[in-house]
């Protein structure tokens, strides 16, 4: 089960623009209804423009990236403006104050702070590609690579904004583990609440986790730093259906000497139909939640999957 945080201690970076702040060139803001009405009600939304902090003025010209031989700039578009050094360097100093942050949404497409997918020009103004990282961004994710990022519009996918969301709680929950000094049955007891979880995204991935804390010739700072790295990068994919379906069986085991044969079979016929794409994750894990309450399980009861952020989110109603 996700550790119970309040709201403040779960700290999540954010593009000011995307909090409704009218910090964007035409003095504008792209407010994201998911953050600040859904995600805003659990989380501290810390707010960024490195536009404004580099002295850039609201309303302003606008900046684009620009290819200059082998470098990529931020400027005007006739190339005047240049606020490359200047962005980097704010960016390297938000980076650095940033590892209490559990997360971070970006805002797309800015030539500052998009994450992917930036549209880069030539001095003369030709497009050359649509490949381009925003310089702010870069260097937040350069810093902190483990760090759970994503950008406001893709945010609008169901599994993509799961996926988010249970990143930047399992993070959060670890970041609480280092807070409270690490030590070998603490990281084994971690690594036991989110067997399920990681089954879900990649089980080739749990068994090495499993086998790495196993290891008995490893220093204990060393084997944290791998295991977390592991784990955030297993949690990136996606879970597909049939991982999902597969856990979901897993996890029905437990209760094969408790149901009568009706109730295996209503459980069996969930999974199934939610493999086949024909109902919710939320359906056959509603009924796992009810025969966890009617025979319960400690095991089971400590497991992320089950409940991996606040349920209020309604996160696994849309797939």
């Amino acid at each position: 089960m996700y550790k119970d945080f309040e709201k403040a201690d779960v700290i999540i970076g954010i593009s000011a623009c995307l909090i409704g702040e009218k910090v964007r060139f035409d003095a504008s803001n792209k407010p994201s209804n998911f953050c600040i009405k859904e995600l805003g009600q659990h989380v501290t939304f810390k707010a960024y423009c490195p536009e404004v902090a580099v002295g850039l003025p609201v309303p302003r010209p606008t900046i684009r990236l620009i290819q200059d031989e082998h470098m990529i700039k931020v400027s005007r578009p006739d190339g005047s403006g240049d606020v490359t050094s200047a962005i980097k360097a704010y960016g390297k100093r938000i980076a650095a104050m940033s590892k209490n942050l559990s997360g971070y949404v970006f805002c797309a497409k800015s030539p500052t702070c998009g994450m992917e997918r930036v549209k880069v020009y030539s001095p003369t103004g030709n497009q050359l590609q649509v490949q381009g990282v925003g310089v702010f961004s870069r260097e937040i994710m350069k810093a902190n690579p483990l760090l759970p990022c994503e950008e406001n519009g893709r945010l609008n996918d169901p599994i993509i904004r799961e996926n988010f969301v249970a990143r930047v709680f399992a993070y959060r929950h670890w970041l609480a583990l280092v807070e409270s000094g690490i030590t070998k049955h603490k990281l084994t007891s971690f690594h036991a609440q989110y067997k399920y979880t990681l089954m879900s995204h990649d089980f080739v991935a749990s068994k090495k986790l499993g086998r790495l804390l196993a290891s008995a010739n490893m220093a204990l700072e060393q084997m944290a730093e791998q295991y977390i790295s592991g784990l955030m990068a297993a949690l990136t994919l996606k879970a597909t259906r049939k991982n999902h379906a597969n856990t979901l069986s897993h996890i029905q085991g437990y209760f094969s000497k408790h149901l009568d044969k009706m109730q295996r079979k209503e459980l069996s016929e969930q999974i199934d139909a939610y493999r086949s794409g024909l109902m919710p994750l939320v359906v056959p894990l509603t009924l796992i939640k009810h025969y966890l309450l009617a025979h319960p399980k400690s095991y089971l009861a400590q497991q992320s999957y089950l409940n991996p952020y606040p349920e209020s989110l309604k996160l696994r109603y849309g797939y």
